[in-house]
């Protein structure tokens, strides 16, 4: 089973991801920031690597999710490879950020990949406000991030809901992050949690389906 979890940065999906892999006994695939090696050149200079940067993202979550078709247990994944096209690439591309040369080419290889992966068995869209992630951003201190657009940040959050509402056919699940400490506060974690049950297992999993 494939469990994606969706969200803004600095939305908590790196910590929900390893929570709920810690709580299930899932396995947690975690995106490549910490040695992308062009992550700190991207927040410099945005057009000039915006490029290079989703090229390489693209190939690295091609990567998991081949190695999760692969797989016989449960991967529980931070970011999916859908919005890392739909709200990251096409953020990029309607600030002007990446030329429609670019854009072209890297579509058709991600149409191309698309032959050979399914969507995850669940989508769970971390939804949260821009204030809530320019506080989480400050709190985790990431150098490179600190210097990030407010703007951009409000371009990605509203392409997020147009994809998660709009665009993606898949089982999804959203959770509203600006009210609760899941991180902090048993109670707001397993009201999570309950939700996932109900949406994979259903409250009565053993019955026979009609």
């Amino acid at each position: 089973m494939h469990i994606a979890i969706a969200g803004n940065i600095g939305s908590g999906k790196t910590t929900l991801t390893t929570m709920l892999a810690h709580h299930y006994g899932w396995e947690a695939r975690f995106e490549a920031v910490d040695y992308n090696p062009y992550l700190e050149d991207y927040y410099r200079d945005i057009p000039r690597w915006s490029f290079n940067l989703e090229v390489f993202f693209l190939k690295q979550r091609f990567r998991d999710l081949l190695d999760i078709v692969r797989a016989s247990h449960t991967i529980v994944q931070d970011r999916s490879i859908f919005e890392g096209v739909h709200v990251f690439t096409a953020t990029n591309k309607a600030m002007g950020n990446m030329s429609d040369r670019d854009f072209a080419t890297y579509m058709e290889l991600f149409e191309q990949m698309m032959h050979v992966v399914k969507l995850p068995n669940l989508m769970i869209y971390l939804r949260a406000g821009v204030p809530h992630l320019v506080a989480n951003i400050q709190k985790r201190g990431r150098e490179y991030e600190q210097t990030m657009p407010i703007e951009y940040l409000q371009n990605l959050n509203a392409r997020y809901e147009e994809f998660i509402f709009n665009k993606y056919d898949g089982e999804k699940l959203v959770i509203d992050v600006d009210d609760i400490d899941f991180q902090h506060q048993p109670r707001d974690f397993a009201g999570i949690v309950d939700k996932i049950d109900a949406r994979l297992f259903g409250l009565f999993p053993n019955l026979p389906q009609k």
